[in-house]
This record gives C-alpha cells, sequence and structure tokens, in this order.
C-alpha cells in the first residue's frame, strides 16, 4: 500500500491516565512490555505501509527518544505541535508532510482490528473522501454515535450522552484522501470528530463497520482492559 501514508495522533495530554503512567505519554505506555504504539506500528506494517508521521504534542521528545527514525522497516517522521490543536488542528499540521493520495490517520490511543484492503475497496467504491471506521457497542454513552443512512453515507455525528444505548461508535481510525486535508479549518483548536467530520457530512464521509476489537486506553479502567486483552494475544517484539 504505497500510496497511503499513516498519521499516528498522539498529542493528547492523556490527564486521565497518569495515575497509571506517570512519567511518559499514553501511546507510550506499556503494555505486555512494548509501548502501546507500537501495537499500532504492527498493524501498518502488516499491511506493508512504510511511512507514518507521528502527530506529538505532550512530552514530544520522550516518543521521539523511545522510538526513533524507524521501525521494523517503518520509516517515522514527526510532526510536532507547540500548542494544543485539537485533533483536526493536529491532522492538518501533519497533512503538509503527507506525500501520497491517501492517508491513514489513527488516535495514538485506541487500537482497533480491522482490513485494511478491505476497507480501501470501499472507500473507492463509495467515491469516498473520508472513510470512518465504526463499530456496534452495547454501551455508546463514552464515546458518542454515528447515524449512517444509504450505502453507509454517514448523515450524523451525536455527542456523548448519559444515557447508555447501543450504538454505531466511532473507532478513532480514518481513511481519507490527503486531498481533504486542506479544507479542515484553520481555527483551532479544531476538533476532527465535532468540528471537522459534520461539515463534511453533506461531501462524501461514509462508514465502515469492523466486527473485530476495539480497545481504548484513556483511562485506568480501559487501560486495564488492553493489558488482558494483549496478554491473550501472541505478541511480536
Amino acid at each position: 500500500l504505497s500510496q497511503v501514508t499513516a498519521v499516528i495522533l498522539a498529542g493528547g495530554l492523556g490527564t486521565r491516565l497518569r495515575k497509571v503512567i506517570p512519567d511518559r505519554p499514553k501511546v507510550m505506555a506499556e503494555i505486555k512490555g512494548k509501548p502501546f504504539l507500537y501495537y499500532l506500528f504492527d498493524q501498518l506494517t502488516e499491511v506493508d505501509i512504510d511511512r507514518v508521521i507521528i502527530s506529538t504534542g505532550y512530552m514530544a521528545e520522550k516518543i521521539e527518544e523511545i522510538v526513533g527514525s524507524s521501525h521494523k522497516g517503518l520509516q517515522v517522521d514527526y510532526c510536532r505541535e507547540d500548542k494544543p490543536l485539537g485533533t483536526g488542528g493536529a491532522l492538518k499540521l501533519s497533512g503538509r508532510a503527507v506525500d501520497t493520495e491517501y492517508c491513514l490517520v489513527m488516535n495514538g490511543d485506541s487500537f482497533a482490528e480491522f482490513d485494511l484492503i478491505s476497507l480501501m475497496v470501499v472507500h473507492k467504491n463509495s467515491d469516498a473522501n473520508i472513510t470512518v471506521i465504526v463499530k456496534s457497542v452495547e454501551d455508546s454513552s463514552r464515546y458518542g454515535t454515528i447515524q449512517m443512512g444509504d450505502n453507509n453515507h454517514i448523515i450524523e455525528f451525536s455527542e456523548k450522552s448519559n444515557a447508555a444505548s447501543r450504538g454505531l461508535i466511532n473507532v478513532g481510525v480514518y481513511l481519507m484522501n490527503t486531498s481533504v486535508l486542506q479544507k479542515i479549518t484553520k481555527k483551532t483548536p479544531c476538533s476532527l470528530e465535532y468540528d471537522f467530520f459534520p461539515l463534511m457530512a453533506s461531501k462524501g464521509i461514509y462508514g465502515y463497520e469492523t466486527k473485530g476489537e476495539f480497545i481504548d486506553i484513556g483511562t485506568p479502567e480501559s487501560f486495564a482492559k488492553a493489558e488482558a486483552f494483549f496478554r491473550q494475544a501472541p505478541v511480536s517484539a
């Protein structure tokens, strides 16, 4: 997949996770002896993506120091934000360094199992600008939900609610036409989920449902679940 560059959004403060990992950014939290970020890298190398740009902010130097400029043949570049830009602002900044037709964007604090080849086929067949990976969960209240219409066209993004109910959630992985990144507003901070995507709803934004596992490490409770999941899975170094 040489026509795809990955961008991992890793600039978050990780405030809720500091009790568990006080001395490093959350993407570098160790699970089964290796940083969480490396599990995302493994997903990229498995499908022959050869370049990733890490969007950094909080404790950026720690990530750069540990990871360096490559990992198992994956070229690793960095784009550091000097002030919090939000997920949209961070992607707009990192996007300037993307030189491929497509961009695979991943939140650095979540892991989702998905088939990138299948995702690419759906993206192209839908003539999409953006394809959001979604998953049906029992309790969507912590994440906010997505409403899809005909042909998996996304028609609405709803913010988090207090009511626990089944719904489709955004798992934090997006396949985008790189050309769409310039449409992200210059106003910062800008959220992809709540500022940019709703504006794009009428301009070719689609959902792709995964039945695979979805894990985030945003809270101590969800981090413990991630540890349990990866303990069961075979892990490469």
